[in-house]
């Protein structure tokens, strides 16, 4: 396991007493980012905007970001990676690029467990915009076993047609933990036999891995996804950044999801031609999320020297390039944390009779979080009461509405538990203690005034 007794001091919310059980919406942040944001706000600059010391030493470290995003996933350059506020416009992104490029007849397969981020998009695609323009695209859905929470593979292949334009999947369900096999689902896609403008005979393939470059292993080059998104809110950077990989020779063909400043190549504009930037700059219009990107970038340095070399900082603010062995060993480590702390998290759920477990049997088919719904106990109800015991829960659908509907929940809706690198058995013992007392209807004592508890952790 990561030595956790050697990074806990190292979060706030942690020394705060908080159980942070609610890691899969989004993780906390790590007191060096807090103390690198405090020394770069008053000494940074705009990027590719001046040429002043702070202006080119803001540049290097924003660029260098890129390179550490990339290293990261194993991508080939800088140039395959653009950043977006967050997953969601990552998605948004690709469907607005790739949309002229869809003909009369083409279809979309993506699958029941889906995000509403990976859906909702392409349902808008094919059910609003492109009719507007007198086309007909549909978008087909590949159901999922309800036991074991795995894809129906065979169903999917069978959905799979030379009219299929793009398949788009999770790398890992945010309501049933399940790990899907992206390189199955990726020789799928290269059977399909659809003609793409490169002249190219198979189907996209767009993976949000939200919940997988977070928890496990994510390399690009083995898994041959052609577009792949994800958050850094979910892997210790704060909001505001989110990712989009792309392979090089698609982002070089592909239409620009926003215009404007940065992403013309400069001098270029006239009255009847436009230049577009060199990548990756040529998808980022207007004044980024400069600190964010940093800060995202040094949370993954930080994912390095938690896992491989807990108390120091070989990888955090520092050049050294992120080797691909190293990624490997770091991100086992997180992988294996996350299966001992899950595994605990089912022993002792699947101990109270009244619960329904969603998602694989075992820990290792899973990511470390853990839906469930109780006999005749709203889930939210167990989250407020989880909540007043000082547990972090969520309840609802996790905006993974299809799959809720798919089991005919009423309410379409769960409560989730998810853990991370920073949280230890213990966290996992509590966590799912107090949801036992939750279904027995043991009454927790009333919640503080969040308010108040603000103002006064503000006084001290």
């Amino acid at each position: 396991m990561i030595e956790t007794q050697k990074i806990r001091n190292f979060f706030p919310a942690i020394r705060a007493g908080r159980i942070i059980s609610n890691n899969a919406a989004s993780t906390q942040v790590p007191i060096q980012l807090l103390e690198l944001l405090n020394k770069l706000v008053v000494q940074y600059d705009n990027v590719h905007r001046g040429q002043s010391k702070f202006s080119i030493l803001t540049t290097e470290l924003f660029e260098a970001s890129y390179d550490t995003i990339a290293q990261f996933i194993n991508a080939p350059s800088r140039k395959s990676i653009v950043l977006y506020r967050n997953a969601t416009e990552a998605i948004n992104s690709v469907m607005y690029s790739l949309m002229t490029e869809f003909r009369e007849g083409d279809n979309i397969v993506t699958t029941f467990m889906e995000h509403n981020s990976n859906y909702v998009p392409w349902y808008g695609l094919c059910k609003e915009i492109l009719p507007k323009f007198g086309i007909k695209v549909e978008c087909r859905l590949a159901k999922f076993d309800k036991e074991t929470g795995e894809l129906d593979l065979n169903q999917l292949k069978s959905l799979v047609d030379k009219k299929t334009k793009i398949v788009c999947c999770s790398g890992a369900s945010n309501f049933l933990g399940t790990k899907n096999p992206i390189k199955e689902i990726r020789e799928i896609a290269n059977t399909s036999g659809y003609i793409q403008p490169s002249g190219e005979k198979k189907s996209y393939l767009l993976v949000d891995g939200a919940q997988m470059v977070p928890n496990f292993l994510t390399d690009v080059k083995d898994l041959d996804v052609d577009f792949l998104v994800w958050s850094f809110h979910k892997m210790l950077a704060p909001f505001g950044v989110g990712a989009l990989y792309a392979k090089e020779e698609l982002l070089s063909n592909i239409r620009p999801f926003l215009y404007g400043g940065d992403m013309i190549a400069e001098g270029e504009v006239s009255p009847d031609k436009v230049g577009y930037n060199k990548l990756p700059w040529k998808f980022t219009a207007g004044t980024p999320n400069i600190l964010g990107t940093i800060l995202s970038a040094q949370a993954v340095r930080l994912i390095m020297d938690f896992s491989l070399n807990p108390g120091k900082f070989v990888y955090f603010m520092t050049d050294k390039k992120l080797e691909l062995s190293d990624v490997k060993r770091a991100m086992e480590k997180v992988e294996n944390h996350e299966r001992i702390l899950i595994d605990e998290a089912l022993k002792i759920l699947k101990g109270i009779p009244s619960l329904k477990i969603y998602g694989p049997d075992t820990a290792g088919k899973r990511t470390a979080l853990v839906a469930f719904t109780c006999e005749n106990k709203d889930p939210f109800k167990i989250a407020q009461d989880l909540s007043i015991m000082n547990v972090e829960s969520r309840a609802g659908c996790h905006c993974a509405t299809l799959a809720h509907h798919y089991y005919g929940l009423n309410p379409a809706a769960s409560c989730r538990l998810s853990f991370y690198i920073y949280n230890n058995i213990k966290d996992v013992k509590i966590a799912c203690s107090c949801v036992k007392k939750c279904v027995y209807s043991v009454q927790p004592k009333e919640k503080k005034n969040l308010l108040s508890y603000l103002r006064k952790s503000f006084k001290k």
